[in-house]
């Protein structure tokens, strides 16, 4: 049984943000995968719920008139993995989608409350990190756009300024266009399981160099990284596996794991080069180059 005072659900964003610029103290609840845990474990006792589960144009993804691919942040899981526009623009985000949880997981919870949840294991987190993705914020008083390394501001925090919600990640052209991509989750579960880490890569090849290559990490730092060390290094060489060697060990450069149940920091740190390299040669692969000895 949840311990809940009051609970709000409108059915458009103008209705939701009205709400929440009268009440701040109310708990956003996107999928519910997990608020709805932390009420039942007693960490949200007596809260007020804001639902956006009927607000229908928070689900919507579509192709903005500049070739920004917008997504709802309402937008489940399984509505991400299989819908054409991001198969066809950004299937690494299909592919980090697919490997959120099962399918009864996956019909349910969303993008902006993996994104909202502030958690390093969201597997959605790393491979927008790797897009270039902007999040849209919204309140009563008007909407700001921002990057991703800027939303995350601590392990389970987010910038969110009051009553603001999430209400769309906006992928821009240049985040995507002629990119070969590769996400890899490794769990003790599969997709089951929170990520002992995700490694998130694009990349784009002409005459068999890197033109631009990005590297997006989950769980290998309190919040999620990019790996712009070992991005400088890769603009413009030659994709020999030499080079992608030495991406994956500058890749490792940045993070900062730490020790837990899961997995210990050695271990991490073993992962992101190993998963690094791997994740990098394929991208390069499905961009139309080959990592040549």
């Amino acid at each position: 049984m949840f311990d809940i005072c009051e609970l709000h659900e409108p059915e458009t964003l103008q209705e939701a943000k009205r709400i929440f610029h009268d009440n701040p103290d109310l708990k956003v609840i996107a999928g519910g995968t997990d608020v709805l845990i932390r009420m039942q474990h007693g960490s949200l006792a007596g809260a007020g719920l804001l639902s956006l589960r009927n607000i229908r144009e928070l689900e919507e993804i579509r192709m903005l008139g500049d070739g920004t691919l917008s997504i709802g942040a309402m937008a489940s899981f399984t509505k991400i993995f299989q819908d054409d526009l991001v198969q066809k623009h950004v299937p690494v985000l299909s592919e980090a989608a697919v490997s959120m949880g099962g399918p009864q997981v996956r019909n349910v919870a969303t993008i902006g409350g993996n994104l909202c949840n502030g958690a390093v294991s969201a597997d959605s987190a790393s491979t927008l990190f790797a897009l270039d993705a902007l999040l849209k914020l919204e309140n009563l008083e008007g909407e700001r756009i921002i990057p991703m390394g800027d939303f995350y501001a601590g392990p389970g925090k987010v910038n969110l300024g009051p009553g603001e919600l999430l209400v769309s990640i906006l992928i821009p052209r240049e985040g995507y266009e002629g990119m070969g991509g590769r996400y890899i989750k490794y769990a003790m579960r599969k997709a089951m399981d929170i990520a002992t880490l995700g490694v998130a890569v694009v990349c784009k090849v002409r005459d068999n160099r890197f033109a631009e290559l990005r590297i997006g990490l989950g769980v290998a730092a309190p919040v999620p990284i990019r790996c712009f060390e070992a991005e400088a290094y890769a603009k413009g060489r030659e994709i020999t596996l030499e080079c992608v060697q030495e991406i994956a060990r500058l890749a490792v450069k940045p993070s900062r794991p730490r020790t837990s149940w899961r997995a210990s920091k050695d271990y991490r740190e073993h992962l992101i080069e190993v998963l690094a390299q791997r994740a990098v040669a394929e991208a390069v692969k499905r961009a139309g180059g080959c990592c040549a000895h």
